[in-house]
């Protein structure tokens, strides 16, 4: 199994490097036509663009306030046995989604065709083989429409190149099409270039620049609280707020990364294929060590518990599938994409990681269900013996239910934190599904920006709640872990465990003397005076102290 998820990874990855990297320089090569009703179509592109800003203080060429699309060296080719014939033309459409009704017609109210045919090039509409479309009611000069026909014995016909100023705000669209069902096997190749007012980013993403600059700065913040406890308490430090620093540090890589990604974009109209690769990876990893961490502490390690035990090869397969997933998902969505339109192998990647996601849900609150309860019910026990205890085993009991208390305190509310961005991310999820099904032509692409920025600051913001609640502290060691084991008898007989990860499951039913982490010193100097009280078996309990606190 590994085996495999390694080779799909590695073939993924080259398959990706392989990939057109270009965004905003639509490039095609060798793109076939594809029947739709009575036209043949290629899709040459989709992207919000902003209108031209006719004074613009940047000089960088990229920035320069002009908005277009521009065709270069754009040729169609047939074969040469598809060369006796003159045809009838190849056109380019280029309008905005506004107009999408001007493209087509039908005659006397009959089926819509975008071609014209020969009932409606009768009534004077349109010309025969020739697109069907009218002036938008807005702008007469819109759609754009122009072509190119293939002459005889011709294997190649170029459409002139030409640039398109965009001069309104909108969702605009780029299809090539023809009428001829003679025209088998042609190609389209070449180029077009789209630009908005500030730089080459589709518009859908330029806000996303901005963002991920705020986000980098928000990590720069956290990062400098939390190396600052970790530098000043370094020596009360535990396992889980070293999984905390990886988290931050992955955080800030990958918010610095897409950063320098969308600047380079924006600055050259290609988009750098290593660095959104990094990207892209350093997010993934961030995301499942984020998982795995809450899983873990739900599941109460590090605090009550020194390992996870059995459950230790389960959560690392299911934090490795959610990696392979979501790694395999990200890529294609980000590396090499063309369009401001989600293609619909999006859907089909997107429900591994879903599931895997519900799954991850599930598994922390059972978790964290388990864990709650076992604090609440160790604490009751250990309050409930305090009146049978000596004076000397009253003051170590005592100091260490105020350690239990904290630590319940504490996973109340990491519950109630983990509760509300659950809650919020579902009453996402379905403005998400509103936004998008209300949403088929991508009008609202201006707003489609927050969607993924959404996410990325409710995460930012559960990783705030953990490292406020988790922060290095000189009382850290307060937190570490306890180990709860059943015993002969209560109060004749303490005993120790030097691990009680498998014993934590259990439904402990008598209460053992905690096994204390090491206590610092704060809490030595804190520890009330002990007296030598001589017990029954002829042992001083200052011995009996000394004993356990080795």
């Amino acid at each position: 199994m590994s085996r495999f998820c390694e080779s799909l990874s590695i073939l993924v990855l080259l398959s990706v490097l392989f990939l057109c990297s270009e965004a905003s320089v639509h490039d095609y090569r060798g793109e076939k036509f594809v029947g739709k009703g009575n036209a043949f179509v290629v899709h040459g592109g989709s992207e919000g663009i902003y209108s031209s800003i006719s004074n613009q203080n940047d000089s960088s060429v990229a920035a320069n306030g002009d908005s277009y699309i521009r065709f270069e060296r754009v040729r169609f080719h047939r074969t040469k046995e598809y060369t006796n014939f003159s045809s009838w033309p190849i056109q380019a459409v280029v309008f905005e989604v506004e107009d999408r009704e001007t493209i087509g017609g039908s005659a006397y109210g009959g089926q819509r065709a975008v071609c014209c045919t020969g009932d409606l090039a009768k009534l004077g509409a349109c010309t025969e083989g020739q697109v069907i479309y009218r002036p938008s009611t807005t702008n007469s000069d819109w759609p754009q429409v122009f072509g190119i026909s293939f002459n005889t014995d011709d294997e190649e016909a170029s459409l002139p190149s030409r640039s398109i100023r965009i001069t309104k705000t909108g969702m605009y669209n780029l299809y090539f099409i023809h009428c001829d069902p003679r025209l088998k096997e042609v190609v389209v190749e070449g180029k077009t270039i789209w630009k908005n007012p500030s730089g080459y980013l589709p518009g859908r993403m330029a806000p996303l620049k901005n963002f991920y600059g705020f986000m980098s700065l928000a990590f720069v913040l956290l990062g400098i609280f939390w190396f600052s406890q970790y530098a000043r308490f370094w020596r009360e430090v535990i396992p889980l707020q070293n999984c905390i620093t990886i988290v931050i540090t992955l955080g800030m890589l990958e918010m610095t990364l897409w950063y320098f990604d969308y600047a380079e974009f924006n600055e050259t109209g290609v988009r750098p294929t290593g660095t959104t690769i990094w990207a892209v990876t350093f997010g993934t990893v961030k995301r499942t060590v984020a998982r795995l961490i809450i899983l873990m502490v739900s599941m109460g390690y590090g605090v009550v518990r020194p390992t996870l035990g059995g459950l230790t090869s389960k959560v690392v397969m299911l934090g490795s599938t959610f990696f392979l997933a979501s790694e395999v998902l990200e890529l294609i969505e980000n590396v090499g994409a063309i369009s401001d339109l989600s293609g619909k192998a999006r859907l089909f990647l997107v429900l591994p990681v879903a599931v895997l996601d519900a799954f991850f849900i599930l598994w922390i609150f059972t978790s964290l269900s388990a864990t709650l309860n076992k604090l609440q019910a160790f604490l009751e026990k250990l309050i409930s013996l305090y009146a049978c205890l000596l004076v000397v085993i009253f003051d170590i009991m005592l100091h260490h239910a105020r350690r239990m208390m904290i630590k319940l305190d504490m996973y109340r509310k990491f519950t109630n934190a983990l509760a509300v961005a659950v809650i919020v991310s579902v009453g996402w999820i379905c403005y998400e599904l509103y936004f998008k099904s209300n949403d088929v032509y991508n009008e609202q692409w201006q707003n489609a920006w927050i969607i993924p920025a959404f996410w990325q600051v409710l995460s930012f913001s559960l990783l705030c709640v953990i490292c406020a609640l988790w922060a290095p502290s000189q009382n850290s060691l307060r937190c570490n872990f306890i180990s709860l084991l059943p015993v002969a008898s209560v109060p004749n007989r303490y005993s120790y465990s030097d691990d009680g990860s498998d014993e934590f499951d259990k439904d402990d039913t008598s209460l053992t003397l905690i096994k204390p982490s090491p206590i610092s010193s704060k809490d030595v100097l804190g520890m009330p005076d002990a007296r030598p009280v001589q017990g029954s078996n002829g042992v001083s309990n200052g011995d009996l102290e000394e004993d356990k606190t080795e």
